[in-house]
């Protein structure tokens, strides 16, 4: 079925995605758990069971492999991109247990033992661990492959030609490591929005789904080049990210005002526009533009599913919030509190915002603007 991975079809996608060598001798699958503060949903019970299948499927090819492969479970923290806890636990055998709270505190692992003695990473989580894992993987030189939110109906996405992916992510890191800005239209009704975001100072990521080398971690499936916005941090040089950026909410629309790279208020009204508004109040770091990004999988037959994990590599992309894990400023001690720490993604394709229309984003290069997207579509001509 093609919302299945055998046991060869999983061995070829660790081989594929990280080219182990004679140096790698373990990978290790990482998985949270609900707990009393974070019940435990279908979703996320069938991510974890899938879990199990992978590390004894992969168990099966061990040999082949040439890497030993081991479980590990740890308790959920509470947000997406927040900070892991002190450690994990080693699964060994039988049947998962069904929250963290079941756990013995005193055979407790901590990440730095896991990180020092695992070379390769999967991390098919309920809460991104993506900015911790890319912070580790520079500290203990392994490489990661986040997959939060993922579910057997993004299987298909892991058995795309990641060669031409890859291809395609670098070609669009090319274009923005030369932009200087990138300048959006959007159109709601019949209202304009105009947004400026700050390329300067900043060189781009190609996340092609492809981890060969050690010190990386990025989410699988992948297929974006993203860059952080300039966030202002040399001395007198002030972001010139600016301008107005609407969000679709359900029905509402909220439209947040940029000024040198926050969002500093919320100039719509509505239910969602005022607990926007008191978030912001509350923690002006939730209003970072923190990333902008350009998936590419859109020509691949790909549909979204309602989870960022793929959404967002299907095409335009702009975050809020945690920024240093991408190579920006913002990082957890930004925030007001370690369970503020978010990094939140808001994808603009027709299905995941139809109210909101991509009338045009072009990239702002020295020599002048160079069209990137018009009517929500790629207008570049893609080499591969």
């Amino acid at each position: 079925m093609d919302n299945e991975l055998s046991s060869a079809e999983l061995q070829a996608l660790v081989q594929r995605v990280f080219k182990p060598s004679a140096a790698d001798k373990a990978l290790a699958i990482i998985i949270d758990l609900p707990d009393a503060a974070v019940p435990d949903n279908d979703a996320w019970a069938a991510r974890r069971q899938m879990a199990h299948t992978w590390a004894n499927g992969l168990n099966e090819g061990r040999d082949e492999l040439g890497l030993a492969i081991h479980l590990y479970l740890y308790r959920n923290p509470r947000h997406n991109n927040a900070d892991l806890p002190e450690g994990a636990w080693a699964h060994r055998f039988g049947d998962l247990p069904a929250t963290a709270d079941e756990l013995d505190c005193e055979l407790l692992e901590s990440f730095d033992s896991i990180f020092s003695t695992h070379s390769i990473l999967l991390a098919p989580t309920q809460f991104s661990a993506t900015a911790p894992l890319k912070i580790a993987a520079k500290k203990h030189q392994f490489r990661a492959a986040t997959m939060p939110g993922f579910s057997d109906v993004m299987i298909p996405a892991l058995k795309l030609d990641y060669g031409i992916i890859n291809a395609r992510c670098q070609q669009m890191k090319q274009l923005v490591d030369r932009a200087e800005e990138a300048a959006f239209h959007f159109r709601v009704d019949q209202t304009d929005y105009d947004l400026t975001l700050d390329l300067r100072n900043r060189q781009g990521t190609a996340s092609g789904g492809l981890f060969p080398d050690p010190g990386v971690a990025g989410n699988l499936p992948s297929g974006e080049t993203y860059i952080v916005p300039y966030e202002g941090e040399v001395a007198e040089q002030k972001s010139r990210s600016n301008g107005v950026l609407p969000v679709q909410f359900g029905e509402e629309i909220v439209v947040y005002e940029i000024a040198e790279n926050r969002a500093c208020k919320v100039i719509s009204e509505g239910p969602r526009s005022t607990q926007e508004q008191q978030h912001l109040d509350r923690d002006p770091a939730y209003g970072n533009m923190a990333e902008l990004g350009l998936g590419v999988l859109s020509d691949f037959g790909l549909e979204p599913t309602g989870v960022i994990l793929l959404d967002e590599k299907l095409g335009l992309h702009i975050a809020f919030g945690r920024s240093d894990h991408f190579g920006g400023q913002v990082g957890p001690g930004d925030f007001a509190s370690p369970d503020s720490v978010v990094h939140i993604d808001r994808v603009y394709i027709p299905k995941t915002q139809p109210a909101v229309h991509v009338v045009s984003v072009d990239l702002i290069m020295k020599d002048g603007p160079m069209p990137l997207i018009r009517d929500n579509d790629y207008v570049i001509t893609w080499e591969i």
